[in-house]
């Protein structure tokens, strides 16, 4: 008869305790046939969200309702709307100006993305635009206006009067800078429960405070003139618009993940990462985006932001203090759900006396 085999000093207070070990783990409720098909559907839903959310968004481009100023008479006005509608239909909204000094600072503070003022003479006119929008506005204003020469007259002389940064030839700083910091954000709100389950909530928040004071940082570090060079825009102010960015784009995290639990990084990931970044306006503005997915572009984080970060670089702070009102309201949003989530997951646990 075999020796029995000796019992570990762990395994008697194990059994003191009423636990005793089982070399031979439970199943998991996922570890079957649910468990082969689940991460599949899941990654595949993603990435078909994911295609057609940019596709939707970059495969075709062309605006919608783009604002043009144009100075000079009504018939002026009428005869530039019909070639520009027949060069793009639909693409813009023609606003009149009286003179050109007022269409050129409408130009620069983005309440148009270009002015066109008619030409006295044998002459074409000129089309005023900021360069700052990036190369896709510049390429769809020279094309349309050109389409529509036979309406307007010889097609105008283009003038940027608000070039980008020489940092930032393609005008993509903002976007990538914006992207990195959406990503930045996912991770840490995935991160901050798996590597520390157990903070407290005081210390979680004090967690992504330190996280996006940091971010900004460094982001304003590597786009200011001691790094890339690439945004224009103050140093303290490039720091705190990004700080609140990676802000609320870590606690939406943190709060979908906390109430959702498990199907949580899948939702971030599409509220944030992909829905976020295609209607941010990095690459193009939001007037270029389907109708279902403009409004997405003013009310997410990374769209406030990626204004906000633009109208303080070139345009006289054009959507600075909605974009930071926004920012704020999501992060004290999801200060409170957590809150509130921590708040009522304390009451269950606590023993109710009989």
């Amino acid at each position: 008869m075999p020796a029995p085999t000796p019992l570990r000093p762990g395994d008697v207070l194990a059994a003191a305790h009423g636990d005793i070990p089982d070399p031979a783990p439970k199943p998991h409720p996922r570890s079957g046939l649910k468990g082969v098909l689940l991460p599949v559907a899941v990654v595949l839903a993603i990435g078909t969200i994911f295609v057609s959310v940019y596709l939707a968004a970059f495969h075709a481009p062309r605006p919608h309702d783009l604002p043009v100023a144009v100075v000079g008479t009504a018939a002026d006005a009428d005869r530039l709307e019909a070639g520009l509608e027949h060069a793009i239909p639909g693409g813009f909204e023609m606003r009149p100006y009286g003179d050109e000094a007022a269409a050129r600072e409408a130009v620069e503070h983005r309440e148009v993305y270009a002015a066109y003022v008619p030409g006295r003479g044998p002459g074409g006119g000129q089309l005023l635009y900021a360069g700052a929008n990036g190369p896709s506005v510049t390429a769809t204003l020279t094309a349309a206006f050109a389409q529509a020469a036979p309406e307007v007259g010889p097609p105008p002389a283009a003038h940027d009067i608000l070039a980008v940064s020489a940092g930032d030839t393609r005008g993509l700083s903002v976007f990538y800078a914006a992207f990195g910091l959406v990503l930045a954000g996912y991770l840490f709100g995935m991160m901050t429960y798996q590597a520390a389950p157990a903070l407290r909530f005081r210390q979680r928040i004090a967690s992504l405070t330190l996280f996006g004071a940091l971010g900004g940082i460094i982001v304003a570090l590597l786009t200011g003139d001691t790094g890339f060079a690439a945004l224009p825009g103050p140093f303290a102010g490039t720091a705190v618009v990004t700080a609140l960015m990676a802000m609320a784009a870590g606690g939406a995290t943190m709060a979908i993940v906390k109430w959702t639990g498990s199907a949580g990084a899948a939702i971030a990931s599409v509220v944030l990462l992909i829905l976020g970044n295609a209607t941010s306006g990095g690459v193009m503005p939001a007037s270029y985006l389907p109708d279902w997915l403009h409004p997405l572009s003013s009310v997410l984080p990374v769209g406030a932001g990626v204004r906000a970060l633009q109208g303080m670089s070139y345009f006289h702070s054009d959507g600075l203090w909605p974009g930071l009102a926004v920012l704020a309201a999501w992060i004290i949003a999801c200060v409170a759900l957590l809150y509130l989530r921590d708040l009522r997951d304390a009451r269950k646990a606590r023993p109710h006396t009989p």
